[in-house]
């Protein structure tokens, strides 16, 4: 697996480049914004397969790291992991608002680091990972509209532009309205994963989801359980 490390800190990138290259991890190490971007470009490492992940580490020394995931997005459909000391719901929110696939708290584990990466690096390319097939059909549930085969979702006919795992977590509880997803059964349809760690990162998500629609009731938390949808009124 080809990961791009964003890092400007020498030291941290040479001790965490060797954790992953233990881990079976070819890494690419990019110092600031600059050489990240400059990385993803399609002639830059000719012969050599795109990056299979991102760990992009906000505190870069030329640009702001959420400048820099947002341009990424602009060049590139490989999941970005963002790395950052800010804890606070709305500045995750606005990493995943700008296209980061998940996040990692410092100081962090590298087990927990490990498991995020591969969880990311699970989703089939070009696919959805909803449980559900690609047709041509729309799901249309009261004024939301969502488009399974090119991914699309609109808010009384104005579109809103989602992430992979934003669209991937809506799809998924449009499928049946009014049931209870049990939250383990969304980490594992989602994120492929069955690791605990990523409850945290489903409750970024749909919060990030209702803010986005801007139907804070859309989404409902049944709580101890999981999520339902509950579709607005037409």
């Amino acid at each position: 697996m080809r990961l791009l490390l964003v890092e400007d800190d020498n030291h941290v990138a040479a001790a965490l480049s060797a954790v992953l290259a233990r881990h079976g991890f070819d890494v690419v190490h990019a110092r600031n914004g600059e050489e990240a971007l400059r990385a993803v470009l399609p002639d830059t490492h000719p012969g050599k397969p795109t990056f299979d992940v991102v760990l992009l580490d906000l505190g870069l020394p030329d640009q702001d790291g959420y400048q820099v995931c947002g341009k990424l997005r602009k060049l590139t459909s490989t999941p970005v992991i963002m790395v950052t000391a800010r804890s606070d719901v709305r500045s995750r929110i606005h990493g995943l608002n700008l296209g980061a696939d998940d996040y990692v708290v410092k100081p962090y584990d590298t087990g927990e680091l490990l498991a995020r990466i591969h969880a990311v690096s699970r989703r089939s390319t070009g696919a959805d990972e909803t449980g559900a097939s690609a047709t041509d059909d729309a799901l249309c549930l009261g004024t939301v509209t969502i488009e399974l085969s090119t991914r699309r979702v609109s808010v009384e006919g104005t579109e809103v532009p989602l992430t992979r795992k934003e669209f991937d977590l809506l799809a998924l509880l449009a499928q049946r309205p009014g049931i209870v997803f049990r939250r383990e059964q969304i980490i594992s349809e989602v994120w492929r994963t069955s690791w605990e760690g990523t409850g945290r990162t489903l409750e970024v998500h749909v919060a990030s989801l209702r803010s986005k629609l801007r139907m804070p009731a859309l989404i409902e938390t049944v709580r101890g359980v999981g999520y339902r949808l509950v579709p607005p009124a037409a």
